[in-house]
């Protein structure tokens, strides 16, 4: 396949459809012309329904005038008819009559059409340059369950706050409890309106070095358990530049576009976090005021990414996983190459025997096997037979990696181990460290990635690529074009590891997509011989990824 045609299943020759119903900035940096032009960046087709002319440049508005309600209703009709949108943004409204007719229009979209769109409100109340854009307040309300993600920056969060009663402020002197606060303010408004909010930290003055938002996850559908009802804290350095005109309208606009290619809204987030901090980096100055938005396309700079902080109930951010190892887990001492997962004694020797030189030991066993005292003899069972694979793995010189149970990893002395999400939230990641084992995590987005790239793991593994019965997840298949943009961003930084339904007839093309190494549970544990499926794999990746120089091909010709 060639790679320069390998584009998101989303991205095809029919892009997905997002709407803008925002203001028009005549200056061109904030508003639908700062949306269309991130859409378009961002593979998308946008549309747009204008709520309000403005006259502005970069440095001040002078005029706004709101479209008559005939129009913003006509807009919105004739678009419905003919161009569904996968994914809305809304922006700036203009009066209290604009919010009505929208939750109306929302409302009859929700109940008539087969697909819902995504919906992202950015309440946009005062300009870039101090300028207000409503004389009266908004009541966002009628919106409440149309919406599925509210983002305000902070003079909105405590307008929105302070409208609806929501909470007292603290001591403006006080960071932490401002941070606390803002937290505080986030779950209250999600509550409320009953959706993820994204709190935004750009324009709060308490915070130095880094702009800290804050996430708050709603129900979240395809995310991890651990993730989809969660509070997160999310910090980027401050990057200095007065070119800033339309970053808000245009992280909102690049989520909804995120949203359309089918990425979980955790997803979106961190990547339009990323793409608004790499145009912040290399925005342009064209006038006297505020610059603009450099549009950077999809963001490819682990650098630009987010840092994820997971928030307690004590709104204290948990950076446990940084701490357990400042230096990052033991290095593999070769590549991972066809990787196999097994859950058998016998079939694990079968496979050292055949040359595989890196493997997981994953045992199936009840869930509450550590806790339940009916599960003794099961404990015992498992317990010997991780002694055994760990013995294997030395007396063939393997990388044996144990699955979850890391206790039992540490007492005996295992190469590494490996381990989900959910498992990496409770593991005591400190005292794996302090072996020295090698440890390799599991992902299943973009946003799970960061947080293991956070551990500095020995590896990350990225799936699950095709559909799979080994065990049930809560993601969909993550399919060859998201893989390749995962090893495209981690590849350079860490071993990486695709896994989930790979066997003999799609290692091309997992190949193709620059992912490091490939692990294999069915295509070896299934096979007639699994030894024999293992050496074909093996030799079957090394000349789709370690081809042989063409000198060498030709003496093994003659």
């Amino acid at each position: 396949m060639n790679s320069s045609t390998f584009v998101s299943e989303s991205i095809t020759q029919t892009p997905p459809i997002v709407w803008t119903i925002a203001g028009s900035d005549s200056g061109g940096g904030a508003g639908i012309q700062a949306d269309l032009l991130t859409i378009q960046d961002l593979s998308c087709h946008g549309c747009s329904v204008i709520t309000t002319l403005t006259a502005q440049n970069s440095v001040s508005v002078s005029l706004v005038e709101t479209v008559s309600e005939s129009m913003l209703l006509a807009q919105f009709s004739s678009l419905l008819a003919d161009l569904p949108p996968v994914a809305i943004k809304i922006g700036l409204l203009a009066s209290q009559a604009q919010v009505d007719i929208l939750a109306g229009c929302l409302a009859q979209m929700r109940a008539t059409q087969m697909m819902v769109p995504f919906v992202v409100l950015d309440p946009v109340m005062v300009a870039s340059s101090g300028a207000h854009f409503n004389t009266i307040e908004l009541d966002f309300s009628p919106l409440i369950g149309l919406i599925d993600l509210l983002t305000p920056n902070q003079h909105e969060l405590k307008r929105l706050c302070s409208q609806y009663a929501l909470a007292q402020y603290c001591d403006v002197d006080n960071k932490v409890a401002q941070q606390q606060q803002m937290i505080c303010d986030a779950k209250l408004l999600s509550d409320t309106f009953k959706c993820n909010v994204l709190a935004k930290g750009g324009d709060a003055q308490w915070q130095q070095q880094y702009a800290i938002d804050v996430y708050v996850s709603k129900n979240v559908k395809g995310a991890s358990i651990t993730h989809s009802n969660a509070v997160f804290m999310l910090s980027s350095q401050r990057i200095a530049t007065t070119n800033n005109h339309g970053s808000g309208c245009t992280l909102s606009s690049a989520i909804a576009c995120f949203i359309a290619h089918e990425f979980v809204i955790h997803d979106a987030i961190v990547l339009a976090k990323a793409y608004v901090n790499k145009g912040l980096t290399l925005g342009v100055s064209l006038g006297q005021g505020p610059g603009v938005l450099a549009r950077t396309g999809w963001p490819d700079d682990l650098g630009m990414m987010p840092s994820i902080k997971l928030v307690s109930s004590e709104y204290l951010a948990d950076n446990s996983c940084k701490q357990a190892a400042p230096n990052g887990f033991k290095s593999l001492h070769q590549p991972l190459g066809i990787y196999p997962v097994v859950a058998d004694i016998d079939m694990l020797k079968k496979l050292l025997k055949a040359g595989c030189k890196t493997v997981q030991y994953r045992a199936k066993l009840a869930i509450n096997i550590d806790t339940d005292d009916s599960h003794v003899v099961e404990r015992l069972t498992l317990e010997a037979n991780i002694i055994e694979a760990i013995k294997l793995g030395r007396e063939y010189h393997a990388q044996l990696f144990i699955n979850d149970h890391w206790p039992l990893a540490i007492k005996h002395g295992a190469f590494g181990v490996h381990l989900g999400q959910e498992d990496m939230a409770t593991a005591d990641l400190t005292a794996i460290a302090a072996t020295g084992m090698a440890l390799g995590l599991s992902s299943h987005s973009y946003f799970e990635a960061l947080l293991a790239h956070q551990c500095s793991p020995s590896y990350i593994a990225l799936g699950h690529i095709f559909a799979t019965t080994t065990k049930q997840m809560p993601s969909a298949p993550q399919g060859l074009s998201k893989l390749k943009r995962y090893a495209s961003l981690f590849a350079r930084h860490y071993p990486t590891v695709a896994i989930g339904g790979i066997d003999l007839s799609n290692l091309a093309l997992i190949a193709d997509t620059g992912v490091g190494d490939a692990a294999v549970v069915r295509a070896v544990t299934t096979a007639d011989d699994p030894a024999k499926a293992y050496r074909t794999l093996h030799h079957k990746w090394l000349q789709l990824t370690r081809p042989l120089p063409k000198a060498n091909l030709s003496q093994e010709g003659v």
